[in-house]
């Protein structure tokens, strides 16, 4: 796994339409080069993530709880 760049980050802008350096503000980034909100993937590439994650999942799961059905007698007490 490669350092994190600082410099050389990017994320996506939908107004330039590619990958720009960006600045991070508390709620949103923007873009340096039009002062549009930036976002991680641009929408085909976070398709393609979303779809390799999908693929990498176990299939299947963990096993449903048997219901019991009858009433336990110690219980089942009438109140005196």
């Amino acid at each position: 796994m490669e350092p994190i760049d600082y410099y050389n980050d990017q994320k996506y802008c939908p107004s330039c339409e590619d990958y720009v350096p960006y600045l991070m503000s508390v709620e949103h980034s923007y873009c340096t080069c039009c002062g549009g909100e930036v976002r991680l993937f641009s929408k085909t590439d976070w398709e393609n993530f979303q779809n390799g994650l999908s693929a990498k999942r176990p299939k299947g799961g963990r096993p449903r709880k048997k219901a019991t059905t009858k009433s336990n007698p110690s219980t089942d007490r009438e109140s005196a």
